[in-house]
């Protein structure tokens, strides 16, 4: 129950501090995309202190659900962060869950609930040694460096969705190797900690995937990076713990069955949860987000266009800046119009 009690009350600080790091993270400078100065652009916006104290109390709450339970339990409780991240969102929007959301909300309380039965997650396997610990370290980096590098060559959205991906797959890294850190220092103290390797991958794989996660919550709504970021962390964290760490799921058909069919009932909810009207999805008017179902609003989804561009150049914003070649003077502004559209 503790576990239990630990990793939801995580969830709730994540999902908090998420919906309050992109709110502030969407009016930092384009240029710092993916740079380290975008962290230290948003250090001095209150907005995202608040949320980054919320996630960080979420971390160290996980990290304490870790040191008494195996990942494989914890990591699909994480997952219901992102039902945490809908509350909030509902007040910024005033937005109402409706049929889709509450879709979401079962499919995700299902799905964790079934895996959990199901797999039923067990400790006490043998950890194992360092060379599969490098190779499942070393395959989750080549993954990240590879979800990073497609996404620079995609439009803004897109790229969004890519490099909240790849965080995923770090934080979930990430939270396999506190695990490991956590049972080494119970087991051979705090010596044996600062001489291995894990406690500096996990700082390491934090610090990056705080970057990565605050360029996708920068350059598209939280709707495209959140759902992706979500999905991706238990999976990783799951493959990473019975990879490495010794944690055992029960392996007969049905209980496969189950497993399988409750992770994808989990990443289809948060999918279904983070593409909610009520999540925000604009950087100068929340509440417009929620309209943004609507007909009208699809390319005006967000504070950016979906190009690497601003979302205005300049060439067709100021019509009466008084000079005229003669192209922009008809009567009924057609030809500024049709330009602008």
């Amino acid at each position: 129950m503790v576990v239990f009690l630990l990793a939801l009350s995580a969830a709730c600080c994540l999902g908090l501090g998420f919906v309050l790091q992109q709110h502030a993270a969407q009016r930092a400078p384009r240029a710092d995309l993916l740079r380290w100065r975008l962290l230290l652009d948003l250090v001095r916006m209150p907005e995202w202190l608040l949320g980054t104290g919320f996630m960080v109390s979420g971390l160290i709450l996980s990290a304490l659900a870790l040191n008494q339970g195996e990942v494989s339990l914890v990591e699909p409780l994480l997952a219901t962060n992102l039902l945490f991240a809908m509350a909030l969102s509902r007040v910024l929007t005033r937005q109402s869950l409706g049929r889709s959301g509450w879709a979401g909300v079962l499919l995700l309380g299902l799905g964790v609930t079934a895996f959990i039965l199901a797999g039923r997650p067990t400790g006490g396997g043998a950890p194992a040694g360092e060379l599969r610990h490098w190779l499942v370290v070393g395959t989750v980096v080549g993954l990240t460096l590879l979800l990073v590098s497609m996404a620079r060559r995609l439009p803004l959205f897109e790229e969004a969705t890519l490099l909240a991906l790849a965080a995923g797959l770090l934080y979930g890294l990430q939270d396999a190797l506190t695990r490991t850190t956590t049972l080494r220092l119970d087991h051979d103290g705090l010596d044996a900690v600062l001489g291995s390797w894990q406690p500096y991958a996990v700082v390491a794989a934090g610090v990056v995937g705080l970057l990565l996660v605050q360029s996708a919550f920068e350059v598209a709504p939280l709707r495209m990076s959140l759902p992706a970021l979500t999905a991706a962390q238990p999976i990783t964290g799951i493959v990473c713990a019975v990879g490495f760490l010794g944690d055992r799921l029960r392996v007969t058909p049905g209980a496969l069955a189950w497993q399988a069919a409750g992770l994808v009932a989990v990443v289809v909810g948060v999918v279904v949860i983070g593409r909610h009207p009520a999540m925000p999805g604009s950087g100068r008017t929340v509440a417009a987000s929620a309209d943004s179902d609507g007909p009208e609003d699809g390319p005006h989804d967000g504070p950016h266009d979906g190009t690497r561009d601003a979302p205005h150049d300049g060439t067709h914003d100021a019509p009466h800046d008084g000079t005229h070649d003669g192209t922009h003077d008809a009567p009924d502004g057609g030809a500024d119009s049709a330009g602008s559209r």
